[in-house]
């Protein structure tokens, strides 16, 4: 038997582009088109990650002020 403490969940650092659409609310096709151009990835092989980091940076940049707040 193992003495080790237990480790809680561990914080994703990368989502594959399904999750990356799915954490946006947009679809695969969308994040392909609109998203991707513009983010770096995490390229293995076929495998294509994408930064939580990168996300949050996207969506930073395209949020628009609200109307009417000074």
């Amino acid at each position: 038997m193992s003495t080790s403490p237990l480790i809680g969940p561990v914080p994703r650092v990368a989502l594959s582009r399904e999750e990356a659409a799915a954490a946006l609310g947009i679809s695969l096709d969308s994040f392909e088109r609109h998203v991707q151009p513009d983010v770096r990835l995490i390229r293995r092989g076929r495998l294509r990650l994408v930064p939580v980091c990168e996300l949050e940076r996207w969506a930073a940049e395209q949020a628009e002020p609200t109307l009417g707040r000074r």
